[in-house]
């Protein structure tokens, strides 16, 4: 398999994952809502069929989440964060939705798939800027509700290409999960969440015959090896720099960027129609 990647394109995918990779550690968030609008930008200027670079960048930015959250799950555990027995009663339901949230974007329009993308990072931006917490009001659910909460989480975090954080951390925060342990314990479902997706978007677009080089289904294998590299050896400047920072204005900048990234979405949305 011929990657065909020219020297520009890998600084401008090194500069992207390193970027991201600061910010996730600086903000803790997922890189998932900058990386897909920006490798969306890169894919697109370098002539990518039009009706597959979203689906790309959404299976590429899953992928990234491989590598990463296996050493934010190493941090967290180190102070005990992670609750495992929420773990194995989330991922299963997390693992199903994954691989048909993978099957759903394929068969969704490529509109109407960037339309999906924009307003979720338009929803955490604002939730950004709100700095809104869920009150705590009930207790975690038991058997079928834990599968199906693990399905919505993973279909919903494989459609959008992110680790799941924007809706596994409210959840368990909403169900009495302290907060140290919902974000360790997302942390670690961002793994289930990765695989599941990837694989159902490689196996997605295994079909299909005008897949440019390098791409394996949907995954694009070049970004996603350099993407990988660069995030992994950033975010540990990104998570010491959030301490000495203003955490409170730098929120409300990068919330102003992601209504930016929204912006830019919905206009690739209305090009692609």
């Amino acid at each position: 398999m011929s990657f065909d990647l020219s020297w520009q394109l890998v600084l401008e995918l090194l500069l992207l994952g390193s970027v991201t990779g600061f910010l996730a550690g600086l903000l803790g968030i997922g890189g998932g809502m900058l990386m897909v609008p920006f490798l969306t930008l890169l894919l697109t200027h370098k002539s990518f069929p039009p009706d597959l670079v979203i689906k790309m960048a959404v299976a590429t930015s899953l992928a990234t989440i491989c590598f990463t959250s296996i050493a934010s799950v190493r941090a967290h555990q180190a102070r005990g964060a992670v609750r495992w027995d929420v773990v194995k009663l989330l991922a299963p339901g997390i693992i199903v939705g994954g691989l048909i949230g993978a099957q759903i974007a394929k068969a969704l329009p490529t509109t109407a798939l960037a339309v999906l993308f924009a307003a979720f990072i338009g929803f955490s931006a604002t939730q950004m800027l709100l700095n809104k917490k869920p009150a705590a009001s009930r207790q975690l659910p038991q058997g079928t509700g834990m599968l199906g909460a693990g399905g919505l989480i993973g279909l919903l975090s494989s459609l959008v290409g992110a680790g799941g954080a924007f809706i596994s951390v409210p959840f368990m925060t909403w169900c009495n999960l302290p907060i140290h342990n919902a974000v360790g314990t997302s942390a670690a479902l961002g793994f289930p969440i990765a695989v599941a997706g990837t694989v159902g978007y490689i196996v997605a677009g295994w079909s299909l015959h005008d897949l440019p080089p390098g791409a394996l289904g949907f995954l694009y294998l070049p970004a996603l090896l350099v993407i990988s590299v660069a995030s992994m050896s950033t975010a540990r400047w990104g998570a010491a720099a959030a301490h000495r920072m203003d955490m409170a204005q730098l929120r409300r900048m990068f919330a102003v960027l992601l209504y930016g990234l929204a912006a830019y979405m919905l206009w690739n949305a209305h090009q692609s129609s």
